[in-house]
């Protein structure tokens, strides 16, 4: 029997200015498994803090947010935590009675997925992006233990500022930047986009490396982890990013602890 949509039934949302049915599908699948009166529903918006207003007028429990909304919700947000406010970057904004708390699962999912790999700290690490992800992704690496890292953004402003708060280079290009591991947290090789058979490191320069990590959730396999599978290097996928750092949102609104095995039928359900 379906479940049947009641006054009481909580709204959960996402903002992303390139909405999928990953997320959705991801947390519908968890409510629906463990009866829970929950809905999730994706949106995009042209007017973000309407819409953040929205969340706290209409009682809405929680939201992920995405790019390129990470940064510029801070303003419209009551409470930053830590794992928000130490990175300057939000993707979750959880309501607690019309006062909207704001957090980073990214952060989490990234160091976790890291050391679950066993990446050797010692390596070289090379991230593209400057923006919120960027942010998360940088700070995971530096606090599991990679000091030495270049950050590869064409934004003058941000990119230098992001590699000197944790102690990285920075370089405008990613064409003469060698490393053990490679990040990319740009959209570069997202389905839909204009960069989505492209490749944000040269053939070489992946050759190179130790391990290759893309947090493009859409397509899982993108072309930077369909070309370092090929040359036979340990990848960590952004499909596993966003399936680790949607469990621990689900557990922000809903108060529920999932457990490995409903994280990963969750995320195969998301992807079909």
């Amino acid at each position: 029997m379906s479940r049947v949509f009641t006054k009481d039934t909580q709204l959960c949302m996402s903002l992303s200015g390139r909405p999928s049915n990953i997320g959705t599908r991801f947390h519908n699948y968890l409510y629906d498994e463990l009866d829970l009166n929950f809905v999730y529903k994706a949106f995009t918006t042209t007017d973000l803090p309407a819409a953040v207003a929205g969340i706290r007028a209409l009682g809405i429990r929680g939201c992920g947010v995405s790019m390129p909304f990470k940064e510029s919700c801070i303003e419209h947000v009551d409470v930053m935590h830590d794992s928000a406010s130490a990175i300057d970057s939000v993707n979750t904004i959880v309501n607690e009675d019309g006062v909207l708390h704001a957090y980073n699962t990214d952060y989490q999912a990234v160091a976790d997925l890291v050391r679950e790999a066993g990446l050797d700290p010692a390596w070289s690490v090379a991230v593209t992006g400057s923006g919120g992800m960027a942010k998360a992704v940088v700070a995971a690496l530096r606090d599991t233990g990679f000091t030495t890292g270049t950050v590869v953004a064409r934004n003058e402003r941000t990119g230098p500022a992001l590699a000197e708060k944790y102690g990285y280079g920075w370089s405008a290009t990613a064409d003469e930047v060698a490393a053990d591991v490679l990040v990319n947290v740009t959209p570069v090789g997202m389905a839909g986009g204009p960069d989505s058979d492209a490749l944000p490191f040269a053939t070489e320069q992946i050759g190179a490396a130790r391990a290759v990590v893309d947090v493009v959730a859409v397509p899982s396999e993108t072309p930077l982890i369909l070309a370092a599978r090929a040359a036979g290097k340990p990848v960590i996928t952004g499909a596993q990013v966003v399936a680790l750092q949607a469990a621990e949102q689900f557990t922000l609104y809903t108060g529920v602890r999932l457990r490995t095995e409903q994280i990963q039928r969750a995320s195969e359900f998301s992807r079909r």
